[in-house]
């Protein structure tokens, strides 16, 4: 399974973010964590807010971290959008570099005409111009959206284990229970089948034979 995964693209996609740009990565990652953590942070500071007020205690502190953790929510999806941006600019630029090597590196244009890269060829010279997808630039801010949403729900399900331990495992498995049953209506894996492949390859020849002339 771990071999599988290690194989998979999409641990080849975020393998390569570092490559592109290191700093970005991690900041993006470490945004991705902050956002999913904070929604939990924020349910606990109200309880403890709701504490103080019905034990009649000090309200300094609790209000001062209701509202440090309220304006950080608020000030980090803004900051994550430029910051996804910027990664999606740099990683779309260090696949372009990818591309152009490979396609000029090797000596000859035979490899260009091989019809077994002829369907990723064509993919990869669209992936980012915004015809089969939207652009790396606005597609990392809905990765990372995603992804937001996994660490909020992990961060939910530690929280809800401190009241019950068999929440969270009901609360996952509901969870868990929406990927297995719309899988199949998942647009992205459907887009990288070897028929749509082919048919997005014939609709550009058919694109540029109408349009050139």
């Amino acid at each position: 399974m771990i071999g599988r995964w290690m194989r998979s693209d999409e641990w080849k996609f975020f393998g390569a973010l570092p490559k592109a740009d290191a700093r970005l990565a991690v900041m993006w990652w470490a945004l991705i964590l902050l956002r999913g953590i904070l929604p939990a942070v924020f349910a606990i500071t109200i309880g403890v807010l709701i504490t103080a007020v019905r034990n009649g205690d000090s309200l300094a502190v609790p209000l001062t971290a209701m509202g440090v953790v309220f304006v950080a929510l608020q000030m980090l999806t803004p900051l994550h959008v430029a910051v996804s941006s910027n990664v999606g600019n740099s990683m779309a630029a260090w696949l372009y570099d990818r591309l152009t090597d490979a396609c000029v590196t090797p000596p000859g244009m035979a490899h260009l005409e091989r019809p077994e890269l002829t369907n990723d060829l064509t993919m990869a010279r669209d992936f980012d111009l915004g015809i089969s997808g939207p652009p790396l630039s606005i597609s990392m801010d809905f990765i990372a959206s995603g992804l937001v949403e996994l660490a909020s729900g992990v961060a939910a399900a530690v929280v809800l284990a401190r009241f019950h331990w068999w929440a969270p495992l009901l609360v996952g498995a509901a969870w868990l229970s929406t990927h297995v049953l719309l899988r199949e209506s998942s647009v992205w894996r459907d887009r990288t089948t070897p028929e749509v492949q082919e048919a997005q390859r014939h609709a550009y020849y058919a694109y540029r034979l109408a349009v050139e002339p």
